[in-house]
């Protein structure tokens, strides 16, 4: 079973099972004890379903019937994606606490979609509190390890994700995504991780860090998956109002957009912002901050590319010629001033919004409300998702207010996001460029076992945050590995609701370079106690 699982995608598991040559249940098991085996030193899987998904495939296996795009096929879940019955941690560990844990009372629409489509859902995976860190560390888990190398970071806040996909522990995931959180870590890990356009996928059932940033999609090891994924977790949702926007999508399938030849004669632009380093601060800056406070602010979040991954990404881009494409540099492509102004398109004042609506559908029964949890539990949930406090410059906390009533909405959110989205519409119109291509992050994946600039690693960092403000699609796809054997990731955008394009463009990149090679994991490490 190891040589036939290893790697295997998603047409070629249901072709084993179509030949009879395997049980739902024997590949279940398979993959449960292979997360047995490894996940004590890599520590991806916070919680193995093993009740549940074993009994849905003793279910499956005797209806004997295929159904659905993911019949029989084992995956991961983040552990902020509400699953009925089980406890939604968030990576935290106040939601945990006995006697008020946060136990979903439905499925989120993602999961309810993904198991409708015959996956069997084996376990949640680690991440950090509340989604909030680069790196994977939580009070709920522990630390998560790369799978390439146990002692470096496998980014975060989707690091349990893809160390599990990566690892072989299962053969798809979701993770999310708010400042870079799929795309950053699929890239340390030499996974395929989507974002789709803002609206094409529900985040309903999905405890939020940003709701108006957030985002989720597949992460997987090929393409292929990934866009059967896409194809599953797609459509509009009532509990999700982004998702009335979706109507322009790309029809699917969207293993219809994937052929070798889809990079012929496209156009590609490099950000310039990003060579350059130039900081778009997470969540913005409030229109009512000055300007020499928002220049503070822009500094205080740059991130200069590391040369290695400047090298790197050279390199990476070879293969898009190779494919057909033409990569354009330009100092006019999206510059620091297009930076400036994505820094604008605030939604600090509009994060309480999105915690009170998550608990008032997918709470438990004790509480419905952020006034719930904090009378039941008798302490404060944390400003990460209730107000932020802005630990860089001991700034007060920001007014909450909700999007639809304040006054400043427009001038906060709104017009700034529509002049960005407008400037980075008007570079691809003016270079006839089919999309962007930049690195996935700003760094490789930083040795946790020592301190990195005289603390413990954060990170690695990236500067794509402003994939989220916009809300247009983007993918990282595997891109090579650096020296030290580490992956390193590509990453494209497009415009919006070219979620298809993308797919396709993505497809003739892995076709052409082959980049992918799997871990080899090992049983013991440095760090035996990964907490």
């Amino acid at each position: 079973m190891s040589r036939d699982l290893i790697e295997v995608t998603v047409p070629q598991l249901e072709q084993m099972y179509r030949d009879h040559k395997y049980t739902v249940t024997q590949v279940v098991q398979w993959y449960m004890a292979r997360i047995a085996k490894y996940n004590g030193i890599y520590r991806a899987v916070q919680n193995v379903d093993a009740t549940g998904a074993l009994a849905t495939a003793a279910r499956e296996d005797a209806e004997g019937t295929p159904h659905g795009a993911l019949w029989g096929i084992p995956i991961v879940t983040k552990a902020n994606t509400s699953i009925k019955g089980l406890v939604t941690t968030d990576g935290w560990k106040g939601y945990m606490i006995p006697g008020h844990e946060l136990i979903a009372p439905k499925d989120a629409t993602i999961v309810a979609k993904l198991k409708a489509a015959g996956a069997i859902v084996i376990g949640q995976t680690n991440m950090p509190d509340f989604a909030a860190s680069d790196t994977n560390r939580s009070t709920a888990f522990g630390r998560t390890g790369n799978a390439y190398d146990v002692r470096f970071s496998p980014g975060g806040s989707s690091g349990g994700t893809v160390t599990a996909i990566t690892a072989n522990f299962a053969v798809l995931g979701n993770g999310t995504d708010t400042g870079n959180s799929i795309r950053m870590p699929a890239a340390t890990s030499s996974v395929v991780g989507v974002f789709p356009t803002r609206g094409l996928v529900s985040i309903a059932g999905i405890a939020p860090l940003d709701w108006l940033l957030d985002n989720t999609g597949p992460i997987a090891r090929d393409v292929t998956d990934a866009a059967i994924a896409l194809d599953v977790m797609a459509g509009q949702d009532p509990l999700d109002p982004r998702t009335k926007e979706s109507s322009s999508a790309q029809p699917g399938p969207y293993t219809s957009y994937l052929k070798k030849d889809a990079l012929e004669g496209k156009r590609f632009g490099v950000p310039a912002f990003i060579l350059e380093g130039a900081g778009i601060p997470f969540q913005g800056i409030p229109a009512s901050a000055p300007s020499n406070m928002a220049a503070e602010d822009r500094v205080a979040a740059r991130i200069p590319l590391r040369p290695e991954t400047r090298a790197a990404f050279m390199k990476a881009i070879e293969g898009l010629r190779a494919a057909g494409a033409t990569v354009v540099f330009d100092d006019s492509i999206l510059p620091d001033s297009f930076a400036e102004t994505a820094s604008r398109i605030c939604t600090l004042p509009y994060i309480r919004q999105g915690t009170e609506t998550f608990l008032a559908q997918f709470g438990p029964a004790q509480y419905h409300s952020i006034e719930d949890y904090e009378r039941v539990v008798g302490s404060p949930l944390p400003h990460e998702i209730i107000d932020k406090a802005d630990a860089h410059n001991g700034r007060p906390l920001i007014k909450q207010v909700t999007l639809e009533t304040d006054p400043q909405a427009d001038a906060n959110f709104r017009d700034p996001r529509r002049k960005t989205l407008e400037a980075y519409n008007a570079t691809l119109d003016r270079l006839h460029l089919d999309g962007f291509v930049y690195p996935a992050t700003q760094m490789p994946p930083p040795d946790e076992t020592m301190p990195q600039d005289g603390q413990i690693s954060g990170g690695p960092h990236s500067d794509t945050s402003w994939v989220n403000m916009l809300g247009v699609p983007a993918v990282v796809v595997p891109g090579g590995f650096y020296p030290d054997g580490l992956p390193f990731g590509l990453e494209i955008s497009a415009r919006p609701w070219r979620d298809g394009d993308l797919l396709g463009w993505a497809y003739a990149y892995e076709q052409t370079t082959r980049h992918r090679r799997p871990p080899v994991l090992v049983e013991q490490g440095l760090l035996p106690d990964a907490r």
